[in-house]
Parts: C-alpha cells; structure tokens; sequence
C-alpha cells in the first residue's frame, strides 16, 4: 500500500506540473505585445480541448481584457469548476469524444460563425488547442456524410491505428483540420497556443492541425485505411480520391501563404508532467529516473517491454527506484468489454510480473481520463494477478474481451480522478524494492 500511495502522490505532482493555466499565463506578454504592435481592431479566442477552460480562463485573466468574444469547447465534465459568468462576451459548450457526435458538430458550426462574422487583417485569432479537440470540433467537408466520417473514424479507433494514422484521416476528411481553420481565417492574423498530446509534440497532429501546415496528402489517409483493411463508405472514398486527383484542394502545406500570418506554439508537452514526478519522488527521497523514449505501439508488446525493464532493475539492486515515462500505446479492440490502454496496459503488465514481487506500476492519462470510463488507468503490482486468481477471477479472460476495467472493478485497483483540466498522453510510474 505504501508503493500505491506514493506512486499517486507522483501522479498528483505531474498533473500539477502540468498544469495549461500556467503555461498559458506565460505567453500573455508576447500576446500583449503582438496585440499592440499591430494594433488590431479585435481579437477573438477560440478554445478548443479537455484543456481548454483552464487555458481559457487563464487567457482572459493574463491579458487585461483584450479578448472581445470567445468560444470554449470542451469534453463532458471539464467545464465542472469553471465559472464564466462573468464573461458575457465568452460562450462556454460541452462536445463529444472520441467519436464526434451532433454537439460536435453544433460546436463547429458556432466556431465557424463567430470566426467568420471577425474575419479581417485587422483581426488578433488567439486558438488554445489542447488534445480532444480532433473530435470536438467537428465540421466534415462538404462532400462527406457526417455518419460515414463517424464510422471511419470509429473503425479505426478500434483498430488499433495510432494518433498519427488516425489524424492523417481526420484531416482529409475536414472542413477545419490540417490547415483548413488558418486557411478559412485568412486574412486575420492567428496565434495558437497549443498543449501537445501527441509524440514528437508534432503540431499538424494535436487537435488535427487547425492552424498548422499539413505535410500529410488523401493518399496518405487511403493507405491507413487499406492498412486497417477498412473499406471507406462512398462520400469517403470519393472526398479522398477527389483530393487525390486534384478536383478539389489539397489541404494547405507549408508553401500556402496563408501561414504567413499563423504562429503554432507548443507550450506544454508530456515531459512537463514526467519532470513534474520526478520533483516529487525526489522530494521523497526516492531514486527517480525519466526514461529516455515514449511509451507507444501495441499496447501488449509495450507491457512486455516496460515488466523486462522492471524485473531486470529489480535485480540490479540499488533499490528503491522510481522509474518514470510517458506516451500513448495503441489497443486493437476485439471483445466487446469496456476498458482503455492504460488499464489494459497496467493488467497486461501484472500478467508478465506475477512470479515476483517488489513491483508496483501507475499507468494514467493525464487527462483523468482512459477510454469510454470514469477511470483515468489502473494500479497493480506483483501480487494483482495472484489474488485474483485465488478469488475465481481470471486475467487472461478479462483481457480476451478487453475488458480490464470490470477487471479492476472487482478486484480493486482503478485509479478514478476525474477530468483534470489538462491533457499530455499518458504517464506510467514503476516503484522498484521492497
């Protein structure tokens, strides 16, 4: 129990740590400074993520009121504790994740109503896009049914493609993404403030590339499905192919004028949080180590690799250790059981370790959130697999159907936060000793 507590306590300090408010509050001068120096005649914000109401409210509180209208859309529960009264001129709205919905949709329609009532050189966009907002801001292109987009995206999902993959087809699937928010703004000047989810802190992926030049073409999007084996339905296939043989544009890259007047700036990554931990466990007095690479791919070969990582630290003495990392595996949804990757993840690495002890491992998100759950990851250690099995519960079975929740559910061990206003992938923590 003292391992749990204290790898919760590191959690905590993570999530602190990475904190969008404060990062956001940092930029205020150079917002300030670009604001009076061109002299625009409005600015706008536009909010858009799990992070987006603490990014929000740190915005209007750092910048003195230069703010004239704003939109923040965000994922259910993340506006609990925020209160916006105060600001008639700012429209707060909750939207669908991970798999856009009509709230979606409303939600874009609004953005794109308020953009384009400003829209003009003499017009500041201030974006603060945090992870979530791919699916948040959700305005297909013309030619696609929103309910085909909703079943690509939904098959992929459950395919196990990554985030790279997953957004490559987003935006070519967009009215709004890879570009197409800068394009659509043009000629006002846009500055986004931008809290990375994604490995590699690649701007054209988080939140989809709004505002970022787009590297990726249609056939790019047609490969990850043909890899997936998923057949696009027919408004798909035919947007992709139509950008593909230059019937319509291709989202804009980095050549397009448009980003002469658009800024993307990352201003808080998954290191932030992993610093954060290692501050703590040292304030403990514990050994910590920042692993170097991110945790990604197959969620049961990451499991395998990070339990190796442990069993063999377990032996090199030196103990206790706290090893620290972070970054976004990937599941491939067979069963029909309710779960997300850092509770497979942690369960998957129980299974691997069950002949020892002296291993405890935190796997979260730091959004408070894992999968279609009210759990953010799981807590297990050596012993997790044993006792349940000597209670008639089988892992194995559990994860057969992807079902690490219910899982945890009966056997202890979910990590449940809530929303914690912020998003930077996932982070795991490993106590090693006694």
């Amino acid at each position: 129990m003292q391992a749990r507590t204290t790898l919760e306590k590191l959690y905590e300090a993570a999530i602190r740590a990475a904190d969008p408010a404060e990062h956001v509050s940092s930029y205020a001068n150079h917002l300030l400074s670009t604001h009076a120096h061109y002299g625009f005649q409005k600015t706008v914000m536009l909010a858009a993520g799990k992070a987006a109401p603490a990014m929000a409210r740190a915005l209007l509180e750092s910048t003195g009121g230069i703010v004239d209208r704003g939109l923040i859309i965000t994922s259910p529960g993340s506006l609990d504790g925020f209160d916006f009264s105060g600001h008639a001129h700012i429209e707060a709205v909750e939207a669908a994740h991970p798999i856009p919905d009509e709230s979606s949709l409303m939600a874009a329609g609004k953005a794109l109503e308020m953009l384009y009532e400003t829209q003009s050189d003499d017009t500041l966009v201030i974006c603060l896009f945090s992870g979530g907002a791919s699916s948040l801001l959700s305005a297909p292109a013309k030619a696609v049914r929103f309910e085909e987009k909703q079943e690509v995206l939904r098959n992929l999902l459950n395919s196990g493609a990554d985030i790279f993959e997953l957004n490559t087809v987003r935006k070519h699937l967009s009215a709004v993404k890879g570009g197409r928010l800068a394009e659509a703004l043009y000629p006002s000047m846009v500055i986004s403030l931008i809290v990375s989810d994604v490995p590699g802190d690649d701007i054209s992926t988080v939140a989809s590339g709004p505002t970022a030049p787009d590297p990726s073409t249609a056939t790019d999007a047609l490969a990850v499905l043909d890899k997936y084996g998923i057949t696009p339905p027919a408004t798909v296939l035919q947007q992709l192919l139509s950008e593909q043989r230059g019937v319509i544009d291709a989202t804009p890259d980095d050549d397009s004028i448009i980003f002469a007047r658009a800024e993307n700036i990352v201003i808080l990554n998954n290191r932030s949080a992993l610093e954060g931990a290692k501050k703590q466990a040292e304030a403990f007095s514990l050994n910590a180590e920042v692993l170097d690479g991110q945790v990604t791919g197959d969620v049961a070969k990451a499991a395998v690799l990070m339990a190796a990582r442990a069993a063999e630290r377990l032996k090199s003495g030196s103990l206790p250790v706290c090893l620290i990392s972070g970054g976004e595996t990937t599941v491939s949804v067979k069963g029909t059981g309710r779960g997300g990757r850092n509770m497979e993840l942690a369960l998957r690495f129980a299974m691997e370790l069950e002949d020892l002890s002296g291993i405890t491992l935190l796997s979260a998100g730091t959004d408070g959130i894992d999968g279609p759950t009210d759990a953010a990851g799981a807590i297990v250690d050596t012993g997790t697999v044993r006792d349940a099995l000597a209670k008639g519960i089988d892992a194995g079975e559990f994860l057969e159907n992807n079902d690490s929740y219910s899982f945890f559910k009966r056997t202890g061990g979910l990590l449940v936060t809530g929303p914690t206003g912020t998003n930077v992938m996932d982070i795991q923590l490993i106590f090693v000793g006694a």
